[in-house]
């Protein structure tokens, strides 16, 4: 377990090493330390021997290097010019409040599906920069944590009475996207948000951040301070598995609040296939959510956040369907499920 700060709170720290045993028990160790920790926060740390520092840190230079450049440079690949929802976001783009922006940049990193069929307003080739070396260094990473990521796929399928491999069928050409995002310098960073307080929309993300900043909003309503723990990453518990656990786990609200120096964060986020119906999977429970299309939830709540479908849908260009609100999961400022 790990204290935060001054405050009695703690998260919990996993070492998923085990998740590379033969053995069924090895692994249930991990599970029910991983069940547990989603119960009762939503939100955790984890190590184990899966991870490769190397990657970790030629990612950080890659993403120093590219948010260095001028910022004309880096809107030639503006993600308003894919039709995949993939490039540069400038500061500003993303709103989860009216009149009220992100103040941070970022590259957003899709699967790279390169079929000509079956292609999703989430799900088609990347807009890569004209650089070879990002290139090749982010999805170096991005293969790695994607490997990572469905091994606690299986943990949670354990976890939720499942066969291991229930959810290998829904991972084919999963739309989970990592985002490179970079906060500047801000010597007046007092009372403002690099991201505003929101849940993660998919099943869960995994979290590589290079400065504290994040905060998570604990069963008590109180806003709680998230350290850096060097050779851990964050994780935490996203819309589609508060409603694949039928509300076993919650989704968690956090926020970024604004820090001095500049601070690295690199979060992908995992989502089962896009044709995949979120439902609740729970044996033998009465469903306490309706079922929903998760590739349409994920564009859906992905439209009400970014300036340039938010124009298209002002426009009639673009018509959402089945749309929730943002905010719809988790729990609020008063500790009372949205």
């Amino acid at each position: 377990m790990v204290k935060i700060m001054n405050h009695e709170y703690v998260l919990p720290l996993i070492d998923i090493s085990l998740l590379n045993s033969d053995y069924l028990e090895d692994r249930m160790q991990v599970v029910q330390a991983l069940d547990r920790a989603c119960k009762e926060v939503g939100f955790l740390y984890i190590q184990g021997e899966q991870f490769q520092p190397e990657l970790f840190d030629k990612l950080k230079e890659i993403a120093e290097s590219y948010f260095a450049q001028d910022e004309n440079q880096k809107m030639q690949n503006y993600i308003g010019f894919s039709k995949n929802h993939s490039g540069y976001v400038p500061i500003g783009e993303e709103q989860f409040k009216a009149n009220v922006y992100d103040l941070k940049e970022a590259y957003d990193i899709n699967y790279d599906y390169q079929e000509i069929e079956n292609r999703r307003p989430l799900l088609g080739p990347t807009q890569w920069p004209n650089d070879p070396q990002f290139k090749e260094q982010v999805l170096a990473y991005y293969q790695h944590i994607k490997a990572i990521g469905h091994q606690l796929f299986k943990a949670f399928a354990l976890a939720l009475e499942l066969e291991e491999d229930y959810f290998d069928a829904h991972l084919k050409h999963a739309p989970s996207q990592l985002r490179l995002i970079h906060y500047p310098f801000n010597p007046n960073a007092e009372d403002q948000f690099g991201i505003g307080a929101h849940t993660d929309y998919e099943c869960f993300t995994l979290l590589f951040p290079t400065a504290e900043g994040l905060q998570v909003l604990d069963k008590q309503g109180e806003w709680i301070d998230i350290p850096v723990i060097e050779n851990t990453m964050v994780m935490n518990i996203g819309d589609m598995m508060e409603i694949l656990s039928n509300g076993r786990y919650l989704a968690t609200k956090h926020r970024v609040k604004r820090v001095k120096q500049e601070r690295y964060s690199f979060p992908l986020f995992f989502s089962c296939d896009y044709d995949y119906i979120i439902q609740p999977i729970i044996k033998n429970e009465v469903p306490h959510y309706p079922p929903m299309k998760g590739g349409e939830h994920l564009f859906n709540q992905t439209a009400q956040t970014f300036r340039y479908l938010k124009q298209r849908i002002a426009s009639g260009e673009l018509v959402l369907e089945n749309a929730r609100p943002l905010y719809s999961f988790g729990l609020n400022e008063q500790g009372e499920v949205s």
